[in-house]
């Protein structure tokens, strides 16, 4: 049986796990407000995006140029770009094993494709590396979040795709709804779904089909760019959760440890008493 000072050495030593993981969640915490602000702010403007896009395609549907732009087509998919949004570090619960097991499930979906990841965050690539190859990598872009690093991403499998070098782009990343809550989701990047019935009824001073030449790099931009703030608000949310369910373990254990060695100083105290009381009677 572990000895009275094997005890204290554990009792210390999960305290000091404790301790960091009070302060991550601290930190989690305050990290999660500002993503959380930068989350709610983007969202309108890519509604209005997505909107404001389904106006302008509905009235330039009609016109044989818009058919067949070459972020349109559709084409059988045998060749696929597939972005995976995960995080740059881990202690976050399930967040990143999540996302990665809804890639190899999406591989595994299509066995006919061939399907090459476009990894954003460490954890993803540390992955997928080993085991398939990479059409790239984009490390430590969640610190900061801007605008030009998800532009750059869409630029890219936006070239890819209308040099027809792939079939389709889908994105796979978590929204975040809650502190405790997010959502693992699928989405199709390119070719863009455009919808059929325009929501109103525009006057344009330039023809439609020119508008929606500017717009479409652009909502495919908005699309990456709102999945990595995203992504950053629900891996925040994760591993505060995480932490915090670290400190309660650690308080757990730590509980039990001080019970164990109660049991064992009190057990050692009624060995000593013993001793101390035959050995008075030895001497009687």
């Amino acid at each position: 049986m572990p000895s009275l000072l094997d005890f204290r050495r554990r009792i210390r030593s999960v305290k000091s796990t404790q301790q960091i993981t009070k302060a991550m969640k601290m930190v989690a915490a305050a990290r999660l407000r500002r993503a959380q602000e930068r989350v709610i702010a983007a969202r309108p403007y890519a509604a209005i995006l997505r909107e404001m896009l389904g106006n302008v395609a509905s009235a330039a549907l009609t016109n044989e140029a818009v058919a067949g732009h070459p972020l349109l087509a559709e084409r059988p998919e045998t060749r696929i770009q597939l972005v995976l949004v995960t995080s740059d570090r881990g202690l976050a619960g399930a967040f990143n094993a999540n996302l990665i097991r809804a890639a190899q499930r999406f591989i595994a979906e299509h066995p006919d494709a061939a399907v090459e990841i476009e990894a954003v965050g460490r954890k993803g690539r540390d992955f997928f590396r080993r085991r398939m190859g990479l059409s790239g990598e984009h490390i430590g872009i969640f610190q900061k979040a801007l605008y030009s690093d998800a532009a750059a991403i869409a630029q890219k499998v936006a070239g890819r795709y209308r040099d027809a070098e792939v079939d389709a782009v889908y994105l796979i990343g978590n929204e975040f709804k809650s502190v405790v809550a997010q959502k693992l989701s699928v989405s199709r990047v390119l070719p863009v779904a455009l919808p059929q019935q325009a929501g109103a009824d525009y006057l344009y001073e330039q023809p439609a089909e020119v508008l929606l030449e500017s717009l479409l790099p652009r909502y495919i931009e908005i699309m990456i760019y709102q999945a990595i703030l995203e992504s950053a608000a629900a891996e925040h949310a994760a591993r505060m959760t995480a932490m915090d369910a670290a400190s309660t373990n650690a308080a757990d254990v730590i509980d039990k440890l001080t019970l164990h060695m109660n049991r064992v100083r009190q057990a050692s105290i009624t060995r000593e008493i013993i001793e101390v009381v035959s050995g008075a009677t030895a001497l009687e």
